[in-house]
């Protein structure tokens, strides 16, 4: 339908970047771009630290091996981050009550949609890169190496560099799977397996040894990770 449209259906994500440096001018336009988006009341719950020290991204790495951190041109972390939220509301003389979930869905969404816009602006200037939420299986690590505050955590990474390969676009859930009309439409498992089927035939040669509904199963079958909660608690945010 037009150029951004066709930019936003045609993404995929960057794992393997060439050695060609984001400039830093450019990397502060795409971050700008992502601070334009939609945010909770204009409170911009949220920071990004950006990673570009080599040094920085190893220590990371160490932590959580995913090789994009390591090798792309610069690791940004976004930050759910009451932590300035504190400030003005002693400023004003209240009472701070930052626990519970709506805080984190806040923070989290408004950093969410930030991230999203900074990726497309980088696709939408030939670079590439892609989201880490892995990181947060390791939060408490993770704040430690960014010296993050008391009311802020880690919700995802994005590595951002020159793609040095891009694969095929992979293919979503069919819309009707996903978009409903006026109402929820709960879907039966034959919509499930064909979707695994779906998925197998994309992947090819590519496949992970499980299709997509087993490795649902590896998220969700199981207890979740503890990292992030413990960590949130450390913060004084659950």
């Amino acid at each position: 339908m037009n150029d951004m449209i066709d930019l936003m259906k045609a993404h995929t994500s960057v794992r393997n970047f060439t050695e060609e440096k984001i400039p830093a001018e450019t990397l502060r336009e795409l971050i700008d771009a992502g601070r334009a988006a939609s945010n909770w009341k204009n409170f911009q719950s949220y920071s990004i630290i950006v990673v570009d020290d080599q040094e920085q991204k190893d220590k990371i790495f160490e932590i959580q091996a995913q090789k994009s951190i390591k090798n792309c041109s610069a690791f940004l972390v976004f930050v759910g981050d009451l932590n300035r939220a504190e400030k003005a509301v002693k400023l004003n003389a209240g009472d701070f009550n930052p626990a519970g979930i709506e805080s984190l869905l806040i923070s989290s969404v408004d950093a969410a949609v930030a991230g999203e816009n900074v990726l497309l602006a980088a696709e939408s200037l030939g670079f590439g890169g892609v989201m880490v939420g892995l990181i947060r299986d390791q939060s408490a690590e993770l704040s430690d190496v960014l010296n993050l505050p008391d009311f802020t955590y880690p919700i995802f990474g994005i590595a951002l560099g020159k793609p040095a390969r891009l694969n095929p676009v992979k293919p979503r859930l069919p819309y009707e799977n996903v978009v409903f009309s006026n109402t929820y439409q709960e879907q039966d498992e034959a919509s499930i397996k064909a979707y695994d089927k779906v998925q197998e035939e994309y992947a090819g040669a590519r496949r992970l040894g499980s299709s997509w509904s087993q490795r649902i199963v590896e998220q969700w079958g199981k207890s979740e990770n503890p990292s992030s909660t413990q960590n949130l608690k450390a913060k004084k945010l659950l």
